[in-house]
C-alpha cells in the first residue's frame, strides 16, 4: 500500500517526506524521479504494550511514501502520472505559508485554488485515457466487438460523462459491474485524496475541511530538533496539538488507506500489523506469515481493553477473556491475536 505526495513545485513535499520516513532526498535527484520512503506510524497502543510485556523490541506498522515528481501545469507530458498510478492514495501537498524567500509558481498563496488545479490535472489525466481508449474500441468495432469489449466501450462513456461533468470516478457512484472492465486502465481519479495543507504556524490548528489536514513543515522540524519528549510534547499544547503533524498525516493516510492494526505479543516483540478493515481472520493470520493463512484453524483475540484493565497476558486469561474465532471472524482495530495453524 503506497501513499503519493502530489503537488506543485516548492510547497513543501520533499521536506515533509523527509520528516515522516527519516529519507534524505538527494540534490541530485533527477525532475522526473520518484523516490519511496518507509514511515513507521506512532502507535500508543504499541507503546503500552511494550509497556506491560517488556519485550525486547517493538515493531509499529509503516506507511509507505513515494515522492512524485512536481505537477507543473501547462508542461506537456506529466512526468509525475506514471508514480501517482501506482500508489493507492494520494496525498496533495498544498502551501498555505507565506515566506518571501520560497516563489509560487502562481505568483501568489492559496492552497484551496492549488488543490483544485492538482484536482484538475488529474481529471484531465483521466479524460485523455478514456477518450484514447474509446478511439481504439472504435477502430475495433468495425471487426465486430466481443462482449468485453461492449461493457467497456459502456463503462469509458459513462466515465467520461462523469469527468466531463466535473466529477472524479471515486464520486461518480460506479458499480462494480462498471468497474471491472476499466480497472487496470489507471485512471486516477479512482484514488482516494488526502489534502496537506502547509500552512504557517498561527494556521497550524486551523482545519481546511473535511478531508484535509494541516501541518507546517517548519515546525515540524523545529519538533524533531527537540530531544527531549516532554518538551515536544509542551510545544504541541501551545500550539493547540495533541500530536505532531508528522504524526497526525501518517495516521490520516493510513486510515484514509482503509487500514487498522491488529497485534502480536511476547517476550520476543511486540507489533503492530496493517490488515484492510473488514478482513477475515486468515487474511490477517496472512500478514504475519503465508503458512500461517494456509494452515489456519483458528484464533485467540484477545480485546486491547481488556488486556489493559488486568494488567498482564496471564491475568487476562485467567479471567477467561480470551476469545477463540474461526475462519469467519471479521477482525477489529486493536485485536490482539495468536493463531493456531497446521501446516
Amino acid at each position: 500500500m503506497k501513499t503519493a505526495l502530489l503537488g506543485l513545485p516548492q510547497a513543501g513535499k520533499r521536506t515533509l517526506f523527509s520528516l515522516l520516513t527519516g529519507r534524505h532526498v538527494p540534490e541530485s535527484r533527477k525532475p522526473e524521479e520518484s523516490i519511496d520512503g518507509t514511515a513507521p506510524i506512532r502507535d500508543p497502543r504499541v507503546d503500552r504494550l511494550t509497556d506491560i510485556c517488556k519485550p525486547e523490541r517493538k515493531v509499529y506498522a509503516e506507511n509507505v511514501f513515494t515522492l512524485c515528481p512536481d505537477v507543473v501545469e501547462g508542461a506537456g507530458a506529466r512526468v509525475w502520472l506514471d508514480a501517482v498510478r501506482k500508489c493507492d492514495l494520494v496525498c496533495l501537498v498544498v502551501r498555505d505559508f507565506q515566506s518571501d524567500q520560497v516563489y509560487h509558481p502562481a505568483g501568489s498563496v492559496d492552497g484551496t485554488r492549488d488543490r483544485d488545479r492538482i484536482l484538475g490535472e488529474l481529471m484531465l489525466a483521466d479524460m485523455e485515457m478514456a477518450d484514447k481508449r474509446l478511439t481504439r474500441l472504435g477502430k475495433e468495432k468495425r471487426g465486430g466487438q466481443t462482449p468485453e469489449q461492449m461493457n467497456e466501450e459502456k463503462s469509458l462513456r459513462r466515465c467520461m460523462t462523469a469527468l466531463e461533468a466535473g466529477t472524479r470516478l471515486c464520486d461518480a457512484g460506479l458499480t462494480d459491474g462498471e468497474l471491472a472492465p476499466i480497472r487496470n486502465l489507471g485512471f486516477v481519479t479512482l484514488i482516494p485524496v488526502l489534502t496537506t495543507h502547509n500552512a504557517d504556524e498561527a494556521q497550524v490548528a486551523t482545519s481546511f475541511g473535511p478531508g484535509t489536514l494541516t501541518v507546517s513543515a517548519k515546525i515540524e522540524q523545529e519538533i524533531m530538533a527537540m530531544e527531549n519528549a516532554a518538551e515536544r510534547q509542551e510545544y504541541l499544547t501551545s500550539l493547540g496539538l495533541q500530536a505532531s503533524g508528522v504524526d497526525r498525516m501518517n495516521a490520516a493516510a493510513y486510515d484514509a488507506l482503509g487500514l487498522m492494526s491488529f497485534y502480536t505479543i511476547g517476550k520476543d516483540e511486540v507489533r503492530a500489523w496493517p490488515v484492510r478493515k473488514g478482513s477475515h481472520a486468515p487474511t490477517a493470520a496472512g500478514r504475519v506469515h503465508s503458512d500461517i493463512e494456509r494452515g489456519f484453524i483458528r484464533a485467540e483475540v484477545i480485546k486491547y481493553d481488556d488486556l489493559l484493565a488486568a494488567g498482564s497476558e496471564h491475568a487476562v486469561k485467567a479471567q477467561g477473556k480470551v476469545q477463540l474465532k474461526g475462519r469467519d471472524y471479521i477482525m477489529q482495530d486493536g485485536d490482539i491475536c495468536h493463531f493456531l495453524f497446521n501446516v
